[in-house]
């Protein structure tokens, strides 16, 4: 009988353990995008905002002074281009979609430090377009990595999911 006494006191404990820790986690995915370094933050999201400023109205300039010369962009359908490759798709998307449209969804944009290097952003955004008539639009999932070097940001990498 002291076994399952002992038995049922593990349980309990688990069982307490479980309750009081539940709070926590739930608080720790809540905060998961939430900057923690809030000038970090509203720099990338400003960032963000030009980079995709420019591509909203096909300002190839902008972008390529935004990306870094030795750029990587992963693609889930497209595979890996640089920089060259990249801003040729570029320029052949806008020829022909010419009303492509980025919108950032906002609550999914986070933000992380990389110490001596820059950030991540990560997020989900929606593209849309006209097609026969109507708007078609998408979200898909990314990953920028920006660099801060010689006093300006470039994106360095591209992860580009859920074509």
């Amino acid at each position: 009988m002291n076994r399952r006494i002992g038995f049922f006191t593990l349980l309990g404990v688990i069982f307490i353990f479980i309750i009081t820790s539940l709070p926590q986690a739930a608080s720790a995915q809540t905060n998961a995008g939430e900057p923690h370094d809030s000038k970090l933050f509203k720099t990338v999201q400003h960032l963000d905002s030009l980079l995709f400023d420019a591509f909203n109205t096909h300002n190839l300039q902008v972008m390529a002074s935004l990306f870094s010369d030795d750029i990587e962009f992963y693609h889930d359908k497209g595979g890996l281009s640089n920089y060259t490759t990249t801003m040729e798709s570029f320029k052949k998307v806008f020829a022909t979609t010419p009303d492509l449209h980025r919108e950032l969804i906002n609550d999914t944009f986070e933000v992380y430090p990389v110490p001596g290097y820059g950030a991540i952003e990560m997020g989900e955004h929606r593209f849309t377009h006209i097609e026969n008539g109507k708007e078609i639009a998408a979200i898909f999932k990314f990953v920028q990595i920006w660099q801060f070097k010689n006093g300006s940001w470039k994106v360095t990498r591209i992860v580009s999911v859920g074509h």
